[in-house]
């Protein structure tokens, strides 16, 4: 009988964990038909995740657990928790707009949790804090990060059979997805213990060489595009880009240094005489230089000059930042700032985009939170890199003792 009762509780276990945190619903019933992309976080992959580095780190089971008696939880906030948080992007909007729909159990409780993360009531049930806004519609939930008080009928839904998690992720933590017509292109988001590791293919080539060597370099930028390349990342501003300015390769690399800029303001002392004043901000700016390969020099400075991005005095006016020189090589055009000279490393042949942290620029973001600071400044380098058909993009943190699920 004893046999039996351990057989029968083992069964009952097994059954709950396996409820508990593995099955799922599938059914993505919040995403609309005209969206363009889909960001998915497969949310029990994430909780086994977090459940298993929890359990390798005793100390952490009852940090903090004292100052957050008194707080509400996510998970009691009155939001139900999905299976898949779902967010989108639609077409024809503005690249910084991104929506979510999640499903409320209790309203009251959801509106308490709502002030204590101290969202301002703007009315109509919307509400905001920072660049998040929330709308609450009946029993649902809409998260955006654009005004939500307008018309929120932009959602196109219809009577068609929901997306399907699997069309999206298979395995991953989570995943981001662009939708063309019938045609969804994946690309798998994977949380390691000190990187965020997104790619397109789970045998996508190992970078690792490009990126030491990089690292070795010390430049704040450093990147190497093709012309292909190039095209997909101006093709965000300027469709024509690459085609008509006849660019073909781009290598650029840059450092950040402090200076002191004077501000002259003037005004009238009390005889209404003018007055001179000068205040001095330390501003952020680069040292940089860069490489234009082109099939057609002749045509890439008149596309310039027509553009109106070239100067009398041989100045690509198009990067905001310090004044540069722009001068004709054998195989294109070098862009470099007239402040401190820099020279381009040997090149390795790849396409590449580096960025690696530097203080210097987390300092100057006064808009973010202090949690998003805190994110920032724990980045060690953002790495891009292509090819082929293979796409790989790497958030790289800064080594430390907690995996990065346990450290926000």
């Amino acid at each position: 009988m004893k046999k039996k009762l351990v057989v029968l509780a083992f069964i009952l276990f097994a059954a709950t964990m396996y409820f508990v945190f593995y099955h799922k619903d599938k059914t993505l019933e919040y995403i609309p038909e005209n969206a363009d992309v889909v960001v998915l976080v497969d949310v029990k992959n994430l909780t086994r995740q977090y459940i298993s580095s929890l359990a390798m780190h005793p100390a952490q089971w009852f940090d903090g657990k004292s100052n957050k008696k008194n707080t509400i939880s996510i998970l009691k906030s009155g939001v139900k928790i999905p299976d898949f948080f779902q967010v989108f992007h639609l077409k024809n909007t503005r690249y910084s707009q991104w929506y979510s729909i999640v499903e409320l159990t209790d309203k009251q409780q959801f509106l308490r949790y709502l002030k204590q993360e101290q969202f301002i009531s703007k009315g109509k049930e919307v509400f905001q804090k920072d660049q998040m806004y929330i709308k609450i519609n009946g029993e649902k939930c809409i998260l955006s990060t654009s005004d939500l008080n307008s018309n929120t009928g932009i959602f196109q839904f219809s009577g068609k059979k929901p997306y399907h998690a699997g069309s999206f992720l298979d395995g991953s933590s989570g995943s981001i997805s662009f939708i063309s017509g019938r045609q969804i292109r994946n690309f798998s988001i994977d949380l390691l213990s000190d990187a965020i590791e997104i790619k397109n293919k789970p045998d996508v080539k190992d970078f690792s060489r490009v990126i030491s060597k990089l690292q070795q370099n010390k430049f704040f930028l450093e990147a190497e595009l093709d012309k292909e390349n190039i095209r997909k990342f101006t093709s965000f501003f300027n469709k024509n880009f690459a085609d008509s300015s006849q660019v073909s390769h781009f290598r650029t690399a840059a450092t950040l240094k402090q200076v002191n800029d004077t501000i002259i303001t003037y005004g009238y002392d009390d005889n209404f005489n003018e007055t001179e004043k000068k205040t001095v901000q330390k501003i952020i700016q680069p040292d940089y230089v860069i490489a234009l390969q082109s099939s057609n020099s002749e045509k890439t400075q008149l596309y310039f000059q027509n553009e109106k991005w070239m100067n009398a005095r041989n100045q690509l006016t198009a990067i905001p930042f310090q004044p540069n020189i722009m001068t004709r090589t054998e195989a294109g055009f070098e862009i470099k700032s007239t402040g401190r000279p820099l020279s381009l490393s040997p090149s390795l042949k790849e396409n590449f985009i580096f960025i690696r942290n530097n203080a210097l620029l987390s300092s100057s973001f006064n808009s973010l939170t202090a949690a998003e600071k805190k994110i920032i400044s724990g980045l060690d380098y953002i790495f891009y890199g292509n090819n082929d058909q293979y796409y790989y993009l790497s958030l790289k943190f800064k080594k430390k003792e907690l995996p990065l699920i346990l450290r926000w």
